[in-house]
């Protein structure tokens, strides 16, 4: 479920500050939504305070599960308790007459996940990068699949396994860092080597489709409200599908701001060349 809360504040930093505070969450958490930006006025008159909408999402409260009648157990008789302990023990003085063991239970069989072998002919640059992530993943205690394929100059490496969330992490943060530590030990002392592109269950593929809806819906809030729209800090990968997804978006363009690691990207409103301009109203005298 999504709230919204609403706050104002000198500064637009102060007022998400307020509505954090409130919350007692932390800034990625919220998206944030400027609604006025602070005016100073003329000596302090006409002064107008910075005004922000913070999103957050409530999960739903589980619905009650109704208890199960307990049914007691009826009580076995002694009479026949004392026929079974009886047959029991018949039962085994014939198996120790015919020499025979009783023969053991079999226990379930456990699923155990096998890692992919590598192929027998691999590419000695697929085979260093097997290497490194084999060994990468071992010191994190977790087992995957590794599938390696060249698409378009880039080497697409997919990870699948049961333990794919310890590898994505918050927001894909861990994936980037396996990426990134990747891409500098397989491709160190190359500036040739094609870039290496980690994934793991199709996350970023998922990630990219809620990032461009995100970005579409903050377009359009752009062009109701006339403003610009500012989204929460993202990596340079999650900047880089905003900027892509809206660069032909007609009536709007988009900036990044910021420093790491809270950079974001402004969706900025493109005023149309045909729009009257709005006149300053003016107050009748008497």
């Amino acid at each position: 479920m999504i709230k919204e809360l609403l706050k104002s504040g000198k500064t637009e930093e102060e007022a998400i500050k307020s509505a954090l505070d409130e919350l007692g969450l932390e800034r990625d958490d919220v998206s944030v939504e400027i609604i006025d930006r602070p005016k100073s006025g003329f000596l302090g008159i006409g002064a107008v305070k910075a005004k922000v909408k913070v999103s957050y999402e409530i999960p739903d409260e589980p619905k009650p599960v109704k208890a199960k009648p307990i049914v007691a157990e009826k009580p076995v008789k002694a009479e026949k308790s004392a026929k079974a302990e009886k047959s029991a023990k018949d039962e085994r003085l014939a198996r120790s007459s015919k020499n025979t063991k009783p023969s053991a239970k079999k226990e379930p069989k456990k699923e155990v996940f096998v890692k992919q072998a590598a192929p027998a002919e691999e590419k000695s640059e697929y085979a260093e990068i097997r290497n490194f992530l084999t060994g990468l993943l071992k010191n994190m205690d977790v087992e995957a699949n590794i599938d390696i394929t060249e698409n378009n100059g880039t080497i697409d490496v997919t990870l699948s396994g049961p333990s794919m969330g310890s590898v994505i992490g918050r927001r894909g943060e861990t994936l980037d860092a396996i990426q990134h530590l990747t891409n500098y030990a397989c491709g160190k002392g190359n500036d040739k080597r094609p870039h290496i592109n980690v994934d793991a269950e199709g996350y970023r593929s998922k990630r990219e489709e809620s990032l461009v809806k995100l970005a579409e819906k903050m377009a359009e809030k752009a062009i109701k409200y006339k403003r610009s729209m500012a989204l929460e800090p993202m990596n340079s990968y999650e900047r880089h599908v905003i900027h892509t997804a809206l660069q032909n978006y007609n009536g709007v363009t988009t900036t990044s701001t910021g420093t790491e690691p809270n950079r974001r990207v402004v969706v900025n409103y493109i005023k149309p060349a045909n729009e009257p301009e709005e006149k300053p109203k003016t107050r009748e005298w008497a």
